[in-house]
């Protein structure tokens, strides 16, 4: 770190070079002083910035203090709320949630076991972001986009390894790519504007290809029609001098909404397959949806089975903290299921993604899941799709909350939930509607939420059902007596309603 300082870096302390503690910072600042004052005042304005001009480009901050999943980080000035770390030996994945002096408080996406005081922490300069392009469906992801069936292929273990960092989209498949019509070289190009098709599979055929959100500028390259991996270059786009090279794949922040171009009325059904549902109760395309009962009262089949027959094109299956046996049967029975399309039958999988964290996952992923499913979503939105996200279960979102804001000594409101509750929901169920998308061709898209609620016993008063209610249009209540004698789906149509 020391050598750009010049001739004088022999003569570093080597208490210097030591893990940082609270008597090496003093022996650097005693260092520091003692030569400034031997060079005289006219080298005090040059040496001391370019030691932190080193510091700044190390972007590396020390572990202060470990709390279960929150980690406490010094040395952090220059970082920025809800920014991608990496902590420890293992690089452990964590994002920035409090920032006070150069102190940063971080919450880990994984087991802790092993940081110590003075490991390092790696800034990265980036929010928390998934990739998006070919590959998504048909997949299933942690909470964090790490594709599982490839990490289970590398390291031969139903375990994930701490650490572990694997490309979301496999870069090693060749998709077939056809540029549109109507974008060539010298064409102006604005973000939304589709500038070609990827065959995605057979059920899917056209997953389209959409300049970020972002850009914009004159096409000056896009590729031939054939096949290329997520890495190659497809489109070049020229602005202001500046070239911008495009690939299939771009990420995009989780908890940054997608822009579109206007948001317009629900008009069209979400059909569930389910009479009571469908009849009764109703929901759109583009609607919100509450699902709250006691346990075993059938949340989780309700849930698979909107992903299994819904009139949607895409689904987004999150499994948060839920029973692991849960997710392995979707995992099980969804491959075998099919759909007819034209004639032809295909697997469900093909439309489906599927983010699974468990009940043994650590708590903080909890609500990584929850983002990632939703900006997955607002993808496959913004092409023109209707997307249905079934969320399995909010209240364990909820729950990670809650501890996460206990270990930061946060002031407690309802049943010990943090206060900013309802905001945090708000925030997450807005994100669902039917919209005009950015770009041309005009197109409109939807995304249906469906949140599964588990309040404790079965109490429709609790603060994360009760704050749920106030945002959602619909409400199917499910009952614990019903579903004793076996009545299923458990609706209780005398609690249930749809907001006109």
């Amino acid at each position: 770190m020391l050598h750009r300082i010049g001739e004088d870096s022999a003569r570093v302390p080597a208490s210097f070079l030591q893990p940082y503690d609270q008597s090496t910072s003093d022996a650097h600042r005693d260092w520091l002083l003692n030569k400034c004052y031997r060079n005289g005042a006219s080298n005090m304005s040059t040496s001391l910035p370019r030691i932190v001009d080193d510091y700044s480009e190390k972007k590396v901050g020390y572990v202060h203090a470990v709390s279960g999943p929150v980690v406490i980080a010094e040395r952090m000035g220059g970082s920025a709320m809800y920014e991608l770390v990496r902590v420890g030996v293992g690089k452990l994945v964590g994002e920035i949630i409090r920032l006070e002096n150069d102190m940063a408080t971080i919450q880990v996406y994984e087991e802790t076991s092993g940081v110590t005081v003075g490991d390092e922490v790696l800034r990265t300069s980036q929010p928390l972001s998934v990739s998006l392009g070919p590959g998504i469906l048909g997949s299933i992801f942690d909470g964090i986009q790490r594709p599982l069936q490839t990490i289970n292929e590398i390291s031969n273990s139903i375990y994930i390894p701490k650490g572990v960092f694997i490309p979301a989209l496999d870069s090693n498949t060749e998709w077939e790519f056809s540029a549109a019509n109507n974008m060539k070289v010298g064409s102006h190009i604005t973000g939304g504007d589709i500038y070609g098709i990827v065959m995605e599979n057979s059920l899917i055929k056209e997953h389209k290809m959409m300049l970020p959100p972002r850009a914009r500028g004159t096409i000056t390259y896009i590729a031939e029609p054939g096949n290329y991996t997520i890495n190659d270059v497809i489109l070049e786009t020229e602005f202001d001098g500046e070239k911008t090279k495009h690939k299939m794949v771009h990420v995009w922040p989780v908890r940054s909404p997608r822009p579109c171009a206007e948001k317009v009325p629900a008009n069209r059904p979400l059909l569930t397959g389910q009479r009571v549902l469908d009849a009764l109760f109703p929901c759109v395309l583009g609607g919100t949806t509450a699902i709250p009962g006691a346990f075993g009262c059938g949340k989780t089949v309700i849930s698979q089975s909107l992903s299994k027959y819904s009139n949607s094109d895409i689904i987004v299956y999150v499994g948060c903290g839920e029973r692991g046996n849960e997710m392995s049967e979707v995992l099980r029975d969804f491959p075998e299921l099919t759909c007819d399309n034209n004639g032809v039958t295909e697997s469900i999988m093909k439309r489906t993604a599927l983010v699974a964290n468990t009940s043994n996952m650590p708590v903080a992923a909890r609500e990584a899941s929850i983002y990632t499913g939703i900006t997955l979503s607002e993808y496959f939105r913004d092409m023109g799709y209707n997307v249905s996200m079934m969320a399995d279960s909010t209240s364990r979102w909820a729950e990670a909350l809650r501890e996460i804001s206990g270990r930061l000594a946060e002031m407690p409101a309802d049943s010990g939930y943090p206060a900013y509750l309802g905001a945090r929901l708000a925030s997450f169920y807005e994100r669902a509607g039917r919209v005009t998308c950015l770009g041309s061709p005009n197109r409109e898209g939807s995304v249906s939420i469906v949140g599964a609620v588990s309040p404790p016993g079965g109490d429709f008063s609790d603060p994360v059902t009760s704050a749920t209610l106030g945002i959602v249009q619909v409400f199917w209540g499910l009952d614990k007596k019903l579903a004793q004698r076996k009545h299923f789906p458990s609706i209780n149509w005398l609690i249930s309603y749809r907001l006109i």
